[in-house]
């Protein structure tokens, strides 16, 4: 993957699909890395898009230029990243999609660059517009392992065998057998970033208040916590067998979207659906990417 530099990072990311095409920005999460889109990128060159998917900070070939640099990565900071990786590539007006991290992303880019953002869409996510309440019983048993890593011990777990808690979540949360050990292998070389584990940790801490976000990103941190609704074309697609996300999770969640919004579910499919079933994501963003005037 070439490189370019942002900020206090060398993002490494790729471009697919024909030259002046719309341009969407796909966006990975956690565990996992930006090979998650390639099937569907292949679609989306194919339909006429042109697709740029960055590494985001502390994942695969993304570095951060200062040895001194605090390692943060919050929703925010990434924001900022994706929107300064934009910047360097002349890319004004774009779409962008997003899974897991990703997806809160592309809302927080909604929120502080409206109008650089055609619509987006979310991915085995929901949204934090309004702030982050204290979870349910029920979904805070499913984000136990946000709570174990704000424990020295959890911390220090994690940070000897970021694989094995990694493989655990690629376990439960999708169907039996939904991916095979050497793709998983293969993404996992990309968690041997020396900053995964910073990042990752901060990532969760910061979502809690537990820590703060980065202080060049907390301008957008406070504006998404502010922002209780937005109104560009919006797209959820989630899993019905996402082992992260209590049945209810989205129940109220076209509150929050006053434009032209769809909730897609997909059956049998768990937390990964761009890995597990990307013929259907893909045949469901194509027409969201169109469907709306730009």
């Amino acid at each position: 993957m070439p490189t370019t530099t942002v900020r206090n990072l060398d993002v490494a990311y790729t471009v697919s699909g024909p030259a002046n095409a719309p341009i969407v920005l796909l966006l990975h999460g956690w565990p996992d890395d930006s090979s998650t889109w390639d099937p569907v990128v292949d679609q989306l060159s194919t339909a006429g898009y042109c697709a740029v998917v960055p590494s985001l900070r502390g994942f695969g070939d993304t570095r951060f230029r200062s040895g001194t640099d605090v390692r943060t990565g919050d929703a925010s900071i990434l924001a900022m990243d994706a929107i300064g990786l934009m910047d360097v590539l002349s890319i004004r007006r774009f779409a962008v999609v997003g899974h897991d991290w990703g997806s809160s992303v592309a809302e927080a880019l909604a929120v502080g660059w409206p109008d650089r953002i055609e619509r987006i869409a979310m991915l085995s996510t929901s949204p934090r517009l309004g702030g982050m309440p204290t979870p349910s019983f029920e979904q805070a048993q499913m984000d136990w392992y946000q709570w174990f890593i704000a424990t020295p011990r959890g911390a220090r777990a994690v940070r000897d065998d970021r694989r094995g808690f990694a493989h655990f979540h690629w376990v439960n949360w999708g169907p039996p057998g939904w991916f095979d050990e050497a793709t998983f292998s293969r993404v996992a070389r990309a968690w041997d970033n020396p900053d995964w584990i910073d990042v990752t940790l901060h990532s969760y801490l910061s979502r809690w208040d537990i820590a703060p976000p980065d202080p060049l990103s907390a301008w957008l941190d406070s504006k998404v916590k502010a922002t209780s609704s937005l109104s560009l074309p919006v797209v959820i697609i989630q899993g019905e067998a996402d082992g992260v996300s209590s049945p209810g999770a989205l129940n109220d969640v076209h509150e929050k979207f006053k434009g032209q919004f769809e909730l897609v579910t997909l059956p049998a499919v768990g937390h990964f659906p761009q890995r597990e079933v990307p013929d259907q994501v893909a045949a469901h963003l194509i027409p969201f990417l169109s469907r709306y005037p730009r």
